[in-house]
C-alpha cells in the first residue's frame, strides 16, 4: 500500500491532460487514468490522519504556486514512464520543501524518488508500459503545447483502496 501527497489540477489543465490520455488510449496505449491528472509532491506506505491534519493546516498558510507541465519526457525506474515534467521554480520547491517539513518523521516508508533532492515532478501519462509502448506513446502526443495547471486540490491519495482525502480545495 502506498499513500500519495498530490495536486490536481484546474479544470483547463485537468482537460488538456485528459486530451492527450485520449489520444494514447485511441493508439491502443493504457493510459495513467486510474486518477485524476496529478503533480505527486511525497508518497510513503501510510501518511497517518494527524499527521495529514498538520499537513492541512500549513498548506492553508502557503500559496500554491501555478505550474507548467512543458517538457514531454521518460524515465524508467522500476517502471517506464511517459510524463509531462513541470518547471521547477522556487515557488514550486518551496511548496514542495513545506510538504517533507511536515512529513519528516512521521510517515513510514517515505518513497525517495519524492524527497527533496531527489523529486522530478511531473504528471504521468503512460505508466508501467513496455520499451516499445513507451515510444509509440511519445510519438503519439509529440509535440505538446506547454500545459498552464493551477492547483484546485491537495489531497492524499491511497494507492490500495482509491480512497482520497482531500486536505485543501481552492
Amino acid at each position: 500500500m502506498a499513500q500519495a501527497v498530490v495536486v490536481t489540477f484546474d479544470d483547463r489543465a485537468d482537460a488538456a491532460v485528459r486530451a492527450l490520455w485520449g489520444k494514447l488510449d485511441a493508439a491502443g496505449l493504457p493510459s495513467a487514468r486510474r486518477f485524476p491528472p496529478h503533480l505527486t509532491f511525497a508518497m510513503a506506505s501510510d501518511i497517518p490522519r494527524k499527521t495529514r491534519a498538520a499537513l492541512k493546516a500549513d498548506l492553508g498558510l502557503l500559496s500554491m504556486p501555478s505550474m507548467w507541465l512543458s517538457a514531454l519526457s521518460t524515465f524508467s525506474t522500476s517502471a517506464n514512464v511517459l510524463m509531462l515534467a513541470a518547471v521547477t521554480d522556487g515557488e514550486l520547491l518551496a511548496v514542495h520543501s513545506a510538504v517533507h517539513d511536515v512529513l519528516a518523521g512521521k510517515v513510514r516508508n517515505p518513497n525517495a524518488y519524492y524527497l527533496p533532492g531527489s523529486w522530478m515532478p511531473h504528471c504521468a501519462l503512460l505508466h508501467g508500459v513496455s520499451d516499445a509502448e513507451l515510444v509509440t506513446g511519445f510519438g503519439t502526443v509529440f509535440p505538446v503545447e506547454p500545459i498552464q495547471a493551477r492547483v484546485r486540490r491537495v489531497a492524499v491519495l491511497d494507492t490500495l483502496t482509491d480512497e482520497v482525502d482531500v486536505l485543501v480545495e481552492r
